[in-house]
C-alpha cells in the first residue's frame, strides 16, 4: 500500500502562484509515475502533469508554460508549482502514484482562483 498526503492548496487571485506538495509513504519503492490531476466543480478528473521515476515529465496543454511538476525522491515528495493561475484552474487537485499493478490517490487539496 501507498499513502499520499497533499498540501498547499488555498485561495489565490488570478495571476498568482501556489505550490502543491504530495508526500508518499508506505511501499514507495513500488511507485513508477507520480502525477497531479484536477477536478473542476461538476466536471471529471483530468490529468495536469506526471513525472516518472527518472524525471520524465508530461503536461496537459492547458498548463504548459505555467505549471511545473518536480519530484524529490529522497523526500518521497512530488510538487506542483502553479504560476499565472487562472479562475478555470479552480478545483480539487489530487495526487496520484502509479505502480505496475495499481494506482493510489490522495485525498485532494482545494485550489480556488478568484478573478
Amino acid at each position: 500500500q501507498v499513502q499520499l498526503v497533499e498540501s498547499g492548496g488555498g485561495l489565490v487571485q488570478a495571476g498568482g502562484s501556489l505550490r502543491l506538495s504530495c508526500a508518499a509513504s508506505g511501499r514507495i519503492f513500488t511507485i513508477n509515475t507520480m502525477g497531479w490531476y484536477h477536478q473542476a466543480p461538476g466536471k471529471q478528473r483530468e490529468l495536469v502533469a506526471t513525472i516518472t521515476s527518472v524525471g520524465r515529465t508530461n503536461y496537459a496543454d492547458s498548463v504548459k508554460g505555467r505549471f511545473t511538476i518536480s519530484r524529490d525522491n529522497a523526500k518521497n515528495t512530488v510538487y506542483l508549482q502553479m504560476n499565472r493561475l487562472k479562475p478555470e484552474d479552480t478545483g480539487v487537485y489530487y495526487c496520484n502514484a502509479a505502480t505496475v499493478r495499481t494506482s493510489y490517490w490522495g485525498q485532494g487539496t482545494q485550489v480556488t482562483v478568484s478573478s
